[in-house]
């Protein structure tokens, strides 16, 4: 059953199930990528210990590769591994150890939650191209915003999708927040002006603003987006407080070119890394932390609204190597 479908009220034995840990949702959401992490690696050590020469160096890289984290950093894990094993017989726990605390070095960030305005609303506005999670990242960030006793304001600024608006709308309803529309293809710019308006007006603790996801030529993205960060400026002086870059863990690298554009034109602050749970390429926020200098604040690891995650590097790197069972180390 999808967030969608639950928006609308729909129950399913999910909704009732007990409360999951951080740790917990990290081991969920990568579960895939953790699977065919663990498994090819095990694969390496058929026999009982295994000579760390050009051939096992060989197929480590290659098995780093396939979880989407780009040749650079699988390079640097593979060459970690050489300097520290080259020409010895090891064991599958030593080269994950090792594996672990490259890793760590090249996702090392602190936590990052949004960063609250001194007083009054604080505004965060959202971006990310279409069919990246954006709609329903925004949805679990109103759910944990009103988990945490905040009254919130949505503003959808996505104008050019009614299925967007809709949705929108529909958990506006379910979780208790107010949403401020306009009509299909109008001005968006003056949607998030109406929904900082309706947040000042009303002391809400958050305003959300959703923006267009259509890919656009440079010229124009950039224009839109300036023209709703110049109106929430206006409004409160160092709105937006966040500029949040949704994006689709699926799409690993894929996805990482397109979105380079929404982060240099929005001025983005921090990064949602979406659908985590619906890949085996979790290893793309090596590249994304690399690539756009950007926190990853939180991440996606399931469709339940509150299956939002704040990004903890040592927490990420644990659950990526992760097995239960007889397979685990």
């Amino acid at each position: 059953m999808g967030l969608f479908d639950r928006a609308r009220g729909k129950q399913s034995p999910e909704d009732s199930a007990p409360k999951v840990g951080i740790f917990g949702r990290f081991k969920r959401g990568l579960q895939k990528t953790a699977q065919l992490l663990n498994t090819d690696i095990r694969d390496l050590f058929r026999q009982e210990g295994r000579l760390v020469d050009d051939e096992f160096l060989s197929e480590l890289f290659a098995i780093l590769v396939r979880t989407d984290m780009g040749a650079g950093p699988a390079a640097a894990m593979r060459d970690q591994v050489k300097s520290d094993f080259r020409g010895r017989v090891v064991q599958m726990s030593e080269v994950l150890e090792t594996l672990k605390r490259k890793l760590r070095e090249l996702v090392a960030q602190p936590e990052e939650a949004i960063a609250f305005a001194a007083s009054g609303p604080t505004i965060v506005m959202v971006v990310g191209v279409n069919g990246s999670g954006k709609t329903t990242s925004i949805a679990k960030l109103a759910t944990m915003f009103k988990q945490q006793g905040k009254s919130v304001v949505l503003g959808a600024g996505d104008t050019f999708r009614a299925a967007a608006v809709q949705q929108l709308t529909i958990w506006a309803e379910r979780i208790g927040a107010e949403i401020v529309t306009g009509a299909a293809n109008s001005d968006p710019a003056s949607v998030a002006h109406r929904a900082v308006s309706r947040a000042i007006e009303n002391a809400a603790d958050v305003c959300i603003i959703d923006t267009a996801g259509r890919l656009q030529t440079q010229t124009s993205l950039m224009q839109e987006l300036s023209k709703i960060r110049r109106v929430t400026t206006k409004q409160i002086e160092d709105a937006p407080h966040e500029v949040l870059l949704v994006l689709d863990a699926t799409a690993g690298q894929n996805g990482i070119s397109q979105a380079k554009g929404f982060s240099e034109a929005a001025g983005c602050t921090g990064i949602v890394l979406a659908k985590l749970d619906g890949t085996a390429k979790g290893g793309v926020v090596v590249p994304i932390r690399q690539q756009f200098e950007l926190p990853v604040k939180y991440i996606g690891v399931g469709e339940k609204a509150e299956d939002l995650a704040l990004f903890n590097a040592d927490e990420f790197v644990d659950a990526l190597f992760a097995e239960s069972g007889a397979n685990k180390p």
